[in-house]
């Protein structure tokens, strides 16, 4: 049986992969009129698409370390670098994927984007200072 930490991590991963691969495959087939007439359009979903994938992937990586970890080097329940990258993720991702959309007000979704890419650094960082 797991720890919080490494379920936390396990299930957030496992809701980014799992939206990721819906929402890649939305925009390749349902959405590919549409991004591909707006300029970047395409490129943008796929930007998110990667970015939240590949940070689905390093999550559930994480989660694995944090299993292995003995009892008294387990992150608490705070927040860790994991949490901040999947938050960032969501910021990132999420306002790429309204601002193509165009659904929502650009004024508050454009400064998410950078945001998020920040909280993804941050939660980089964290990690690598072994705050997993």
């Amino acid at each position: 049986m797991g720890n919080e930490t490494s379920e936390t991590l396990r299930k957030l991963a496992a809701a980014l992969g799992a939206s990721g691969v819906g929402l890649g495959a939305f925009g390749a087939h349902a959405l590919k009129g549409y991004l591909n007439k707006k300029p970047e359009g395409s490129n943008n979903w796929k930007t998110a698409v990667s970015y939240q994938l590949l940070h689905a992937v390093a999550l559930l990586s994480l989660s694995c370390l944090e299993e292995g970890k003995p009892r008294k080097y387990q992150g608490g329940s705070g927040w860790s670098g994991g949490k901040i990258m999947a938050l960032g993720t969501v910021l990132f991702s999420g306002s790429i994927y309204l601002l193509t959309l165009d659904i929502g007000p650009k004024r508050i979704l454009g400064p998410m984007t950078p945001v998020g890419g920040l909280m993804l650094m941050s939660g980089w960082a964290m990690i690598g200072a072994g705050k997993i």
